[in-house]
């Protein structure tokens, strides 16, 4: 999402003092040179809250495994002449959209565009991913990882305050580049050695969690219902879209779509 600002990492604060030495400090540790923005929002009067998720392509260099999505929430107070930044790295958008969203950002305006990037493959996945980014603090992350290499995938282990049962929850995301999708899947355990045992070994399906069988079953297949339908009315209006557009053919080459880099 672009929400008609020149740069995402024009935050103008030259004029501006930090509010606070952590503030300064991730200001002066922030290099955008190796950032992909995938997302950003910003707020009124003068974009005085910017939000940007993106992706860090120089930790593809750094320590195999480590998260390469980075979050970035700048709050600009004018009236005092100070300004607030904080970034915060996540394996996966969904867990980089709840820290933005706990920082004020429309949860709708964080949002990654299917029309660019490698799409969900079910709605299951919108269902989850929704659930995270809406979470507040009900996930402690304790680990995570993501991989490039096959299978492409990404990991994040999560204590869940909300849980009765199997508390210790694990978020995996595995991508096909092939087919242009990618899935996420909620897996739950009675502890962390149990789960770390489950992603050492994979000897068998990632464990459903308890609610999705017990009563709380009908609200989440209510919620992915609801998912259904909504993908399928925005399907039906792209098609419709694109049945009245006229038919001339692109003045240059055709720009092929961005894959996704979650």
């Amino acid at each position: 999402m672009n929400d008609g600002l020149d740069s995402p990492f024009a935050f103008n604060l030259a004029e501006l003092a930090p509010s606070d030495a952590s503030s300064e400090e991730a200001l002066e540790r922030f290099w955008a040179g190796d950032l992909t923005v995938l997302s950003q929002h910003h707020t009124m009067p003068n974009g005085s809250h910017r939000f940007v998720l993106a992706h860090d392509r120089s930790v593809t260099w750094g320590i195999p495994g480590a998260p390469q999505l980075v979050a970035v929430a700048v709050a600009r107070d004018l009236s005092r002449g100070t300004y607030t930044f904080e970034t915060s790295y996540h394996a996966t958008a969904s867990f980089a959209q709840n820290w933005l969203v706990e920082r004020g950002c429309p949860p709708e305006r964080i949002t990654v565009p299917d029309s660019s990037y490698i799409k969900p493959a079910d709605d299951l996945t919108v269902q989850v991913e929704q659930q995270i980014r809406e979470s507040g603090t009900r996930y402690k992350v304790l680990d995570t990882h993501t991989s490039d290499s096959e299978p492409c995938e990404t990991w994040s282990l999560v204590r869940d305050s909300s849980a009765a049962q199997m508390p210790v929850r694990v978020f995996h995301e595995e991508w096909d580049y092939d087919a242009g999708t990618y899935t996420m899947r909620e897996g739950a355990f009675a502890d962390v050695d149990a789960a770390r045992s489950w992603l050492d070994d994979r000897s068998g399906p990632l464990p459903e969690p308890p609610e999705y069988s017990d009563h709380n079953g009908a609200i989440v297949r209510a919620r992915v219902a609801r998912i259904a339908l909504a993908r399928s009315a925005d399907a039906a209006a792209i098609q419709e879209a694109a049945r009245d557009a006229p038919r001339t053919p692109p003045a240059g080459p055709v720009q092929q779509p961005v894959r996704r880099l979650l």
